[in-house]
């Protein structure tokens, strides 16, 4: 029996898509609250910037509970930030909850921590 030879081609791990990102919205006391579940990058940022969209909302109050997201790349950063400044302009504000430890490294080491607030629990961030 002849052996045969595996081409680079072969070899190569398959190609895998991305994680994806699942949103569930859902208003509490009158608090949009988006449940992150998967990866946030450049592939699903534009779902999550359309989550986040408030052009027709006043004083918008948005709780974004990302404890169940694996992953977030400097496109949710970016993400994060026009929204939150789309809210402040109109009146409203933009609370992160619940981050999970790989997120929340990548909150403080860009300060996104510092402008954007930030809260341990959705409890609290749905709190005043």
């Amino acid at each position: 029996m002849a052996e045969g030879r595996m081409t680079d081609t072969e070899r190569a791990e398959p190609h895998q898509q991305p994680a994806g990102l699942s949103i569930v919205s859902n208003t509490t006391d009158g608090i949009c609250v988006l449940t992150l579940t998967g990866e946030i990058d450049h592939h699903t940022g534009g779902k999550l910037r359309q989550a986040l969209d408030v052009p027709d909302r006043v004083r918008p109050r948005i709780v974004v509970d990302l404890g169940r997201v694996t992953f977030m790349d400097s496109s949710g950063i970016n993400i994060f930030i026009a929204a939150h400044r789309a809210t402040t302009e109109a009146g409203g504000w933009l609370r992160l909850a619940a981050p999970t430890a790989s997120v929340m490294r990548t909150l403080q080491i860009v300060g996104v921590d510092t402008v954007i607030d930030c809260r341990q629990t959705l409890r609290h961030a749905l709190s005043n």
